[in-house]
């Protein structure tokens, strides 16, 4: 502190003499102020010299240093006479370390219990809020340590000079932190906007808050901008959330592993992630943060500071910090060593085994390991395993244990951590909403209406269960009764609701019974960011794509395939009947609830990308004609059939799943009147032989009022402007 004041005296007289030289360069401007005659008559010159033996100018000498500063400057920086990396380096690390030693010395002020200082003992000590009885505070000589001791060396010299600087201010520090409560985001406030099953990891938000250190984030967006080359991590969609579409999607048999599972085998939909390190376009699936011009969306949800270390881990908090501190600076295998030396050393510290889950859960991601994935799931159970382990880090483990299997794809696994969770937490209605969620995932529509049942009981205002139970309403056909649990949930605004999905099923139902309000949703889900615009309502797309509800083949790009099939179309068509006399098995009826009457079936050659080898035994010459063509036979988010459909078929308005794919369709047998598509605000016919294109991500609608069946031929093709890394890379759909 001596220093600090000498320092402000030499900056005293420093600002005393530059003001006397002012005065005094200033007094040159006019000879005839009194000022000036003062100067004159004590050997002054009226031209701004001073009597002198030197007899330079003020001006002149002045030149002269600012010169020599600027070249002195130049020189520095050509000559790299300092290692300004170095330099801020050493700066950044005397800022980390000064700041863990106020908070030590501030610790002694923790009021609530939680082995910190902040807000909250903020509130205690101004007599805003109570002091806990529940929880005492912690003594000063388990606040105290918070640094390695090798950290703290720059600061070791004057603690005792910090501290008194710390007492000297702390009434005025604590006006502060509590005003600013009111007017920043802290770690522990959270926005919540999508689905409690893709909310923000709440571990990561938790972690920040007991270790802050925003000079250094390393977000979700950073982890998933890596080299995936031979990827072999996977994400797996939720089958019941995709919106209806007239393809049914083929599922992949996982096998569960018994320490997940005992049941045997659960389906479910697979995808494969293989994200390139920089693309232009980028899809956005459904259920992300978005961006949202309406300001009620914009709330933010106020997370109560969750209590993460017991008695024990308060003790080793200084070492928590520092293992913590890497793992926030993205040195993950540092971060792993470190915590795993904590768990050898603490093996009963919960806090420590739940850091070395963290630590395992992000080294998979940066390796795109499955592996080292299912150790972490295991090291969250091990937490939750072991005695006198705090609530809500009990809490926070199952829960991402919960995610991450479903990540895996292990969705039975997941439900089993899901109902232990409830189990533990019986009055956590948002646990029974995550159960409810694990049950759509592996399709047991009824034990998850059950659940919602129970939610809406206890709360029944509660938005999530309520966009939930209308969902599960919509796909039991029971339109009317899904409207107003849509409807309401949205309007709730609670977290998990802004999400496009409800809006698409909202819509959807509206059109069905003919409430006109439809499309005031569509809007307002547009208006959200969740749809393209009121007529493109696709869920999985890759933005900045053309889009544009009809098109021709020069537009597309694909003149040659246009071409084989028009030139072609007899045989097509007769293939195709050909299979409608002798095997009218293979014609499959709709079955996505997309009519409103009618019929209406398929015969699928190719699907996702993959050949349908006995589909092809039926049509072999079309088949054959269509490998030549790689755009659609390994377009993955496509299909390849023959569509048929009977007189007195309405096909409800409806949109595709993604906008990563145009539609072509070849006339096979045309009625000559009756059969119409219309593609957002067009409509058109078929006719035989000629090929119609259109992106069937816009809301389009179909009519057969022929006397007689309708046949065509639908091919899908990758969007022309997706580069071939993107037609690699996107999941099937």
């Amino acid at each position: 502190m001596a220093q600090r004041k000498n320092a402000k005296g030499s900056g005293n007289s420093s600002s005393s003499g530059s003001g006397s030289s002012s005065t005094s360069a200033g007094s040159s401007g006019g000879s005839s102020s009194p000022g000036a005659r003062r100067e004159t008559k004590h050997g002054g010159h009226k031209n701004g010299r001073k009597g002198g033996p030197s007899g330079t100018s003020f001006f002149t000498w002045f030149m002269v240093i600012a010169l020599l500063g600027v070249w002195t400057s130049v020189a520095v920086v050509w000559f790299d006479l300092v290692d300004y990396e170095e330099v801020l380096a050493k700066a950044k690390d005397f800022r980390y370390n000064l700041s863990e030693v106020l908070q030590g010395k501030l610790g002694i002020y923790d009021a609530d219990g939680d082995g910190d200082f902040d807000v909250d003992d903020a509130k205690v000590l101004l007599g805003l809020k109570e002091r806990s009885t529940s929880e005492p505070a912690v003594p000063p000589e388990e606040a105290e340590p918070h640094a390695e001791p090798e950290e703290q060396a720059p600061v070791e010299a004057e603690p005792q000079n910090i501290e008194d600087e710390a007492k000297e201010q702390i009434q005025s520090l604590l006006h502060e932190m509590v005003h600013a409560e009111h007017e920043t985001e802290h770690s522990y406030h959270v926005e919540e906007t999508v689905s409690q099953d893709y909310n923000q990891d709440m571990e990561e938000m938790m972690s920040e808050q007991e270790n802050p250190d925003a000079s250094e984030p390393v977000g979700e967006d950073e982890r998933l901008h890596h080299d995936t080359d031979d990827v072999t991590y996977q994400v797996y969609e939720e089958q019941v959330y995709e919106p209806p579409e007239n393809e049914r999607i083929e599922v992949t048999e996982v096998t569960v592993p018994p320490e997940d599972n005992p049941v045997e085998v659960t389906q479910v939909t697979v995808e494969e992630v293989s994200i390139s390190p920089v693309e232009e376009q980028q899809e956005v699936p459904p259920g992300t943060n978005r961006t949202t011009e309406d300001p009620e969306q914009k709330a933010k949800v106020k997370k109560k500071k969750p209590k993460l270390l017991n008695k024990f881990d308060k003790t080793i908090k200084a070492e928590l910090d520092a293992a913590e501190k890497l793992r926030k600076r993205g040195k993950i295998e540092e971060a792993v060593n470190a915590f795993k030396e904590l768990v050898r050393k603490y093996p009963q510290s919960p806090r420590a085994r739940y850091g070395k889950a963290q630590c395992e859960d992000d080294l998979a991601e940066k390796r795109r390991s499955n592996e080292v994935l299912r150790g972490a799931i295991e090291t969250y159970q091990e937490v939750a395993s072991l005695p006198d382990v705090p609530a809500d880090l009990l809490k926070l483990s199952l829960k991402r244990r919960s995610d991450r299997q479903q990540f895996l794809g292990h969705m039975r696994g997941s439900l089993l951590t899901l109902q232990r969770l409830v189990q533990l937490f019986p009055n956590d209605t948002s646990l029974k909403n995550d159960l409810g969620v694990g049950y759509l995932l592996i399709g047991d529509n009824d034990n998850a209406k059950k659940v919602y049942e129970e939610v809406l009981s206890v709360t029944p205002n509660d938005g999530f269960a309520k966009v939930h139970y209308g969902f599960i309403l919509k796909a039991q056909n029971k339109i009317a009764e899904s409207i107003p649990y849509l409807k309401e949930g949205i309007e709730s605004g609670d977290p998990g609701t802004d999400d496009g999905r409800f809006y698409f099923h909202l819509g959807d139902a509206m059109q069905r019974v003919g409430n006109k309000e439809a499309y005031k949703w569509y809007e307002l889900g547009h208006k959200r960011g969740h749809f393209a615009s009121v007529w493109q309502r696709s869920l999985y797309n890759v933005n900045g794509l053309k889009a544009q509800p009809w098109w021709t083949p020069k537009e597309t790009g694909y003149t040659e395939l246009v071409k084989s099939l028009e030139r072609n179309w007899k045989l097509i068509r007769d293939e195709g009947l050909a299979v409608m006399d002798k095997a009218k098995g293979l014609f499959l009826p709709e079955d996505e609830n997309l009519r409103e009457k009618g019929d209406w079936s398929q015969f699928t050659l190719w699907q996702q990308g993959r050949r349908n080898e006995n589909a092809c035994k039926g049509a072999p010459k079309t088949c054959t004609l269509l490998e030549k063509f790689p755009e659609t036979t390994g377009c993955r988010r496509g299909q390849i059939k023959y569509s048929i459909m009977h007189p007195g078929t309405h096909v409800w308005p409806h949109t595709g799943p993604t906008n990563c794919r145009l539609r072509m369709h070849l006339g096979l047998v045309i009625p000559k009147e009756g059969c119409k598509i219309r593609c957002a605000n067009e409509t058109k016919t078929w006719e035989e032989g000629k090929v119609l294109i259109f992106d069937d991500s816009f809301e389009h609608e179909v009519w057969q009022d022929a006397s007689s069946f309708r046949l065509i031929f639908i091919v899908d093709v990758w969007h022309p402007e997706l580069t071939p890394q993107q037609r690699r890379s996107l999941p099937a759909i």
